[in-house]
């Protein structure tokens, strides 16, 4: 019987059974699944009707796998798991505040870092302590600005090409008085070959003092002897004007300004040409470069009023460079202000007191002389003598007055 068994058992069950029971019904994965309870909400299109939400017929609905719609495996859980609630709107006003403060805050350094960096390159070499007997303080801003014929730094090739010739040393090209006052700005060109007395003085380099002897010169030959000390001293003693700051100038500096700016639009109404110079310029508007500029400044030989004549030009062409170079596409524009700047500060020659914000003021105090905001004239001229053009005393006085009073100017130049 026990064969019997064992064979009747292997042959309803089969070969190979380890179990003292016969095998269960086999759950099929795809028929059946265990009815645990969700894990996760039931997504509604999942739902099959008369079926509960926990029960899995295993049939496929027709959506593929991973699908948006969620059906089948791991795509609608990866649904159900990724469903979040809608967070906060932007506050745009605190975005708005904070982008604010970063761009005040890039502004300030900039501003900040030009301020230090152009206030290094500043040349303050000139001290106006060493003036002696100077005249009472007005109630203007007043600047000596000079443009020498010093060609430092300047190779052969660019002397040849500036027609500025090989001259050791320095001498005055143009001296101009610039009143900065509530009244108006005036501009007052002074010839160098003004006939002045050389005063009493105190010698720049060697401090010894030199009494005054009575000697007229040319303006420009009291530069040559001792300096810029000595002029502020001579143009103060024959105008009785005190002199605040101090401003000269290169050649060269002059030049680089000018190319710095992308050059300066000028309205020349009357052809002329100076081979000593280098002009040669036709009547009507055009933009000069530095060389053409210093060439315009410097000619004096081709017209009749010779020295008088240049320094119109010379004021003419001073102011119109400041009134272009202000504009917000040279002040705002990095790629063109830090190279003008730079070319200006390398060769400008200050006195010890000037700042920038000095700088700043003679800067637009010419620019309002153009803009109609003050006038522009040569000291006022009686005649000459020796060659040399004596001023008219009485003007100087009633100019230097009015300026020193803060009142405006109605006293006419040559």
């Amino acid at each position: 019987m026990n064969d019997g068994w064992t064979d009747d058992r292997n042959a309803r069950y089969g070969r190979g059974s380890a179990g003292a029971q016969p095998e269960g019904a086999r759950v099929m994965r795809h028929v059946q699944r265990p009815s645990a309870p969700p894990q996760h909400p039931p997504v509604p299109h999942q739902q099959s009707q008369g079926y509960d939400d926990a029960y899995d017929s295993g049939y496929n609905t027709g959506q593929v796998y991973g699908s948006p719609a969620g059906g089948g495996r791991g795509g609608g859980r990866a649904d159900r798991g990724s469903v979040r609630a809608p967070g906060p709107a932007p506050d745009w006003r605190r975005r708005i505040k904070i982008g604010s403060i970063v761009v005040l805050v890039a502004v300030l350094g900039t501003t900040i870092g030009t301020y230090f960096w152009a206030d290094g390159k500043v040349r303050r070499e000139v001290d106006l302590a060493k003036v002696i007997d100077r005249p009472k303080e007005g109630d203007c801003t007043t600047y000596l600005i000079v443009g020498s014929d010093s060609r430092e730094g300047m190779t052969a090739e660019e002397k040849k090409k500036l027609h500025t010739g090989s001259a050791e040393g320095k001498r005055t090209d143009s001296m101009m008085i610039l009143a900065a006052c509530g009244s108006g700005n005036t501009m007052i060109s002074l010839p160098r070959d003004s006939d002045v007395e050389i005063p009493k003085f105190v010698g720049s380099e060697s401090g010894k003092t030199f009494p005054a002897q009575g000697r007229r010169v040319k303006l420009n030959a009291a530069y040559a002897e001792d300096g810029p000390e000595l002029l502020v001293r001579t143009v103060e003693h024959n105008t009785g004007l005190r002199i605040d700051h101090y401003a000269e100038i290169g050649f060269a500096g002059f030049a680089n300004i000018v190319d710095a700016l992308g050059g300066v639009e000028m309205d020349i109404p009357k052809a002329f040409k100076d081979k000593k110079s280098g002009a040669d310029f036709q009547a009507g508007k055009q933009t000069l470069n530095g060389e053409q500029s210093l060439a315009f400044v410097r000619t004096r030989y081709a017209f009749a009023g010779s020295d008088l004549d240049r320094t119109k030009n010379q004021q003419k062409f001073l102011a119109t460079l400041a009134n272009q170079a202000a504009t917000p596409g040279t002040i705002l524009n990095p790629f063109r202000l830090y190279p003008t700047l730079g070319a200006g500060l390398d060769t400008l020659i200050v006195d010890k007191d000037m700042s920038l914000f000095d700088l700043g003021e003679m800067f637009f105090a010419m620019k309002g002389v153009s803009g109609g905001d003050g006038k522009s004239m040569n000291i006022p001229i009686s005649g000459s003598r020796g060659g040399n053009l004596v001023w008219d005393k009485a003007k100087v006085q009633q100019l230097v007055q009015q300026i020193q009073n803060d009142e405006k100017v109605t006293v006419t130049g040559n």
